[in-house]
């Protein structure tokens, strides 16, 4: 009787606790993200002030990284705001961002180019589906419940 207590309560309360890890560990990484988010701030400001430099790639892969770690954050952030759910369209956010970055840095072969646009081609239809289903589900019930 006793052990059906315990793992009562163990099966109660593991899932508490598996969600404090998760939640203490995104705190912390969202510290990183930001620190990052600030160092790359001033690696933009330095690349901006060198008169020498007028490497545009350079300059727009790192405004592209500096929206990675800005749009991690915000998906942090949101996933605490909508009750511990991670919104798909920050996913898709960050994989045109990626693929965009891609093209930017490695656009030597013509092959991998193209197919980085299909991956972005792919992600906003994805999006575009995405936005036009209803975010409200009907009940299940409709379906099984059929008058004759």
């Amino acid at each position: 009787m006793n052990y059906k207590k315990f793992a009562g309560n163990f099966l109660v309360n593991f899932p508490k606790i598996l969600q404090g890890v998760l939640n203490i560990s995104l705190v912390l990484l969202a510290i990183v993200l930001s620190i990052l988010l600030g160092k790359e701030l001033f690696v933009f400001i330095d690349i901006l002030m060198e008169q020498e430099s007028n490497d545009y790639k350079l300059f727009l892969a790192h405004i592209l990284i500096f929206f990675l770690y800005f749009e991690f954050i915000t998906m942090i952030v949101k996933y605490f705001k909508e009750d511990y759910h991670f919104p798909l369209r920050y996913f898709i956010y960050i994989g045109i961002t990626a693929m965009v970055r891609l093209i930017i840095v490695d656009h030597g072969h013509p092959m991998n180019t193209l197919l980085y646009s299909l991956v972005i081609l792919v992600l906003i239809i994805g999006y575009f589906i995405m936005n036009i289903t209803p975010r409200d589900r009907p009940e299940s019930r409709w379906f099984f419940n059929r008058d004759p």
